[in-house]
């Protein structure tokens, strides 16, 4: 297991953008198709970008229209945090890295039904792409 990643609130907003800080360390949401992950058919890894775990592949990665990169599974569960959100008057899973403790965005499950019925619907920001070489 990797070791957790704990840094000051300071170090954060040194390293992260302030659209970066502002999802990841404050749980707020990239708007809907601004993203730079939501089209992107590359195939590769898409690892945390706040600490560099991986997270998800490419493969699992599917177009459900919803405006921000989604996936129907997670490389490995242990990769994530799953976390009872109630804000916004609704009943949501917030999905953090499980290394950084990073809000990467939401998980549903409306994902596809041949798959595993979930949806993670994940901030670009929040996500860098190790492409395949």
């Amino acid at each position: 297991m990797t070791d957790k990643v704990k840094k000051t609130d300071a170090e954060w907003r040194e390293e992260l953008t302030p659209e970066q800080y502002a999802v990841m360390r404050q749980q707020a949401t990239e708007r809907p198709f601004t993203g730079k992950y939501v089209d992107s058919k590359k195939d590769g890894v898409y690892a945390c970008a706040g600490c560099g775990q991986e997270l998800f592949s490419s493969d699992t990665k599917y177009n459900s229209r919803s405006g921000w990169p989604s996936f129907w599974d997670v490389i490995d569960e242990g990769k994530v945090a799953l976390v009872e959100d109630n804000s916004h008057g609704m009943r949501r899973v917030e999905v953090v890295c499980s290394r950084c403790d990073s809000h990467l965005g939401h998980v549903f499950e409306d994902g596809p039904r041949d798959k595993t019925g979930l949806r993670y619907c994940i901030n670009s920001v929040a996500l860098d792409l190790k492409e395949n070489e």
